[in-house]
């Protein structure tokens, strides 16, 4: 088995581990901006049970290293979209954010803090397994599927970020091919979501389906059934004050949502659960879908999309716009702890 030393001391050693990122989530709960999917460099302290000082001192040693991992520090339009998002002060003029590749990175190079050493052996265990595999065709297949992942989500990118946002631009200046463009998108949104579920059967395949039970609130969220998760999030309704509370089970008859309920303060509210591979993203498709159901058919004041993973950074802005709140992973993991959402007070 792979030393602790050789994985502080080799780059190519954590290089080729970087992308095990639910090695995290298995040794304990990694709190995330509202886009669900970067943290500060606070917040990278607080997961490793460390000073902020610590982390800054590993940043000014291995910036080079963190930077191709993801990290950077947003000014500009980029720091001004994650204000919109929430929870960073207006008078921030620059902002140091870590996706979850740079975190996993640190915890590799952190040599006095116990969280990165369980985060390290976590990653020592899984690279002893790989190496000790006998070489057949289930480990050939896993090879091919890794390229057949790094395609599907290439091609998804560039649908999500090139293809759609261009049709919706000629969808609002077209005329009589309106319709025809409409039907485009949607037929592109699909493709978009079928190449998830491929991705999702490919990361399924090259962790041989025996990865390691997570622990915890969002541990249990995640061994739960679409049925149970639904009574869940329905359950922190009722918690939080809300009456009238009714589950549709996709049943029929909801009109595009799962849950139904009154606040406190009379407000109507309308959520969607997905109890997505924590891996998964939601789209923008998914979210204007929901958005449509919520705000246009049940015409809700309280919009919720609760999500066990995070959303893309074009879900998040059409949330924003439409006035829907984007519960991803790390937030439901607060709320099923006991904080209440902000928008339900």
């Amino acid at each position: 088995m792979i030393n602790e030393s050789v994985l502080l001391e080799s780059r190519t050693l954590r290089t080729s581990v970087l992308e095990r990122t639910d090695v995290l989530d298995r040794v304990k709960a990694l709190s995330l901006l509202p886009d669900g999917l970067h943290v500060t460099t606070a917040m990278v302290a607080a997961y490793y049970e460390v000073t902020g000082v610590v982390v800054r001192a590993l940043l000014f040693d291995h910036r080079e290293e963190l930077e191709s991992s993801g990290y950077r520090v947003l000014t500009g339009t980029e720091l001004s979209y994650f204000k919109q998002l929430g929870d960073i002060p207006s008078q921030v003029s620059s902002l140091a954010v870590f996706p979850r590749r740079a975190v996993l990175n640190v915890g590799m190079l952190l040599r006095d803090s116990e969280v990165a050493r369980q985060v390290r052996a976590y990653l020592l265990d899984a690279e002893a397994e790989v190496r000790t595999r006998p070489v057949d065709n289930f480990v050939h297949r896993a090879s091919l599927g890794e390229l057949d992942e790094r395609i599907d989500n290439r091609i998804t990118d560039v649908l999500g970020k090139t293809v759609v946002p261009m049709l919706n631009a000629l969808i609002e200046t077209s005329g009589e091919q309106r319709h025809e463009l409409t039907s485009l998108r949607e037929d592109i949104e699909q493709i978009q979501h079928r190449l998830v579920e491929h991705d999702l059967q490919l990361s399924r395949l090259q962790r041989g389906q025996d990865v390691r039970a997570l622990t915890g609130v969002i541990g249990t969220i995640d061994a739960m059934t679409w049925k149970e998760y639904q009574q869940h999030v329905a359950g922190l309704l009722r918690r939080d004050g809300c009456t009238d509370v009714e589950v549709y089970g996709g049943h029929g008859g909801d009109r595009g949502v799962d849950i139904t309920a009154k606040t406190a303060d009379g407000r109507s509210v309308a959520v969607q659960c997905k109890n997505f591979a924590p891996f998964r993203h939601v789209l923008s498709g998914e979210m204007q879908k929901f958005l449509g159901s919520s705000k246009v058919l049940h015409q809700a004041d309280v919009a919720l999309y609760v999500a066990t993973c995070a959303f893309t950074r074009e879900s998040l802005a059409i949330a924003a716009q439409g006035g829907v709140t984007a519960v991803h992973r790390g937030l439901l993991e607060a709320w099923s702890a006991g904080v209440r959402l902000q928008v339900l007070r």
